[in-house]
């Protein structure tokens, strides 16, 4: 018998966590790196960036 995924619950953005999140891309940090000190998924801080209009650095990638 194969077990069903538990989905995680959105965890709502508080005042801080906005207030954390502009002063990060402040700092020109990736949204990755902001995702893992605001210790939420990528996903949910580049969508709460983007209803924000915050732009994060861009991260370019050397060529193989």
């Amino acid at each position: 018998m194969v077990k069903a995924k538990k989905k995680k619950l959105a965890l709502a953005w508080s005042r801080e966590d906005i207030k954390n999140l502009r002063a990060l891309a402040k700092e020109k940090l990736s949204g990755t790196q902001i995702a893992k000190k605001l210790k939420r998924s990528p996903g949910a801080v580049s969508q709460k960036a983007m209803r924000l209009g915050v732009r994060f650095r861009s991260v370019r990638r050397k060529a193989a």
